[in-house]
């Protein structure tokens, strides 16, 4: 493991500790991500404190996720998201013979894991299209970061401190946007049907979903 690591895993408590050594693959660190409650607020965890207060949105469950993929030997990569009217969305993201996977926490069902079987970046983030919808059933995935590498980010110690979370998330959100879907595209989507819709939002929290009725357009 490196120096990071054992930094994380040092300011954890032993029941902290058997909890993140018993994640031993991709998909436990998903179902872990899956257990917590999905958190309303705006305000965003580093890894030590969603992993600590046992909940946390897409942010915080993106940097957890990363920490506990690097502790498996995978470097700390994550992917933005972009939508309209709607939340923007973060993958912790890895690589496995070439091929790309995904973990993250989300309060919509299709926005979480992903086997890692796509071979590129766009393939993976393309997989998320259908799913990825608002309550006016508007298919709102529009664009996309490439993989960040969250090493190049260590100086702002956020696997273990809150101090720079903010400062993270603006400079997460300033990396350009690969387009998924042009204009023409766009105009002649159809909205996401009855099943889908319900089956997408089983067990989420209403409180943490984007309602676009009460925000201005971000586009």
């Amino acid at each position: 493991m490196d120096d990071y690591i054992n930094k994380f895993m040092a300011c954890l408590t032993e029941k902290e500790r058997e909890v993140v050594e018993g994640l031993n693959s991709p998909f436990a660190i998903q179902a872990f991500l899956d257990s917590i409650p999905y958190r309303p607020e705006d305000d965003n965890y580093c890894a030590l404190q969603a992993l600590r207060e046992r909940r946390g949105h897409c942010f915080d469950g993106g940097l957890l996720g990363a920490v506990l993929l690097r502790r498996l030997g995978f470097p700390p990569v994550i992917v933005n998201l972009i939508a309209e009217d709607d939340d923007d969305h973060i993958l912790a993201i890895y690589k496995v013979n070439g091929n790309w996977g995904a973990v993250a926490k989300s309060n919509m069902v299709g926005l979480r894991f992903r086997e890692p079987i796509y071979r590129s970046l766009r393939e993976l983030v393309l997989s998320y299209f259908e799913f990825y919808y608002n309550l006016d059933r508007m298919k709102s995935l529009r664009s996309y970061t490439p993989a960040i590498q969250l090493s190049r980010f260590d100086h702002y110690d956020w696997m273990c401190s809150n101090t720079h979370t903010e400062m993270l998330a603006k400079k997460i959100a300033s990396y350009h946007h690969y387009p998924v879907i042009d204009d023409q595209a766009k105009a002649n989507l159809s909205p996401v049907d009855d099943r889908l819709y319900q089956a997408g939002l089983l067990g989420s929290d209403p409180a943490g979903l984007y309602d676009p009725k009460k925000h201005p357009k971000k586009n």
